[in-house]
């Protein structure tokens, strides 16, 4: 089996993040833009973006307008986004931020990932872009449907559940 390779595009502002130099030992190409978001990269064959934040960067009042539509401005223009809160631990300030984030962005198309390291993002980054990018992403699907059919068919469960149906 090949190894799945891509092209990650990535704000200038993490030209020295050592994530990047991480995802380039694993021959996977950057592009750097100054047109994404502060923070983010975009994983354009998967359709999905990740911004990158830590601790400090949150403002001390939840209420930083500036920092969330930072955060606004993302979700709108990506399907498919991720918010990645890198903190080596976490504390009760840590988790206040996840909750706050999740919060204010309920029922958007954000998901909030507390990660520890710099592994941990390359690893949450190139797990996610890799399943939702064709054409593992229709392989995965397909297996997914297999899987069901089988269920459905040798479930003594199921077929309980047919039966009081059509009763």
């Amino acid at each position: 089996m090949s190894s799945w390779k891509t092209t990650v595009i990535v704000s200038t502002s993490l030209q020295n993040h050592e994530a990047l130099w991480m995802i380039l030992s694993q021959q996977h190409r950057l592009r750097f833009s100054d047109s994404v978001e502060h923070g983010a990269l975009v994983f354009p064959l998967s359709g999905t973006a990740f911004m990158l934040i830590t601790p400090e960067e949150f403002p001390e009042k939840s209420e930083s307008s500036k920092f969330f539509n930072r955060i606004e401005k993302f979700v709108q223009v990506h399907r498919n986004s991720f918010l990645l809160l890198q903190s080596p631990v976490y504390g009760a300030r840590e988790w206040e931020i996840v909750s706050t984030v999740q919060k204010r962005f309920f029922g958007s198309n954000l998901k909030v990932l507390p990660l520890h390291s710099n592994v941990d993002i390359v690893k949450a980054l190139l797990t996610i872009a890799k399943a939702t990018s064709k054409p593992l992403v229709d392989s995965i699907r397909e297996r997914m449907a297999l899987a069901r059919a089988q269920i459905i068919e040798r479930s003594p469960v199921w077929e309980v559940l047919g039966h009081m149906q059509l009763q």
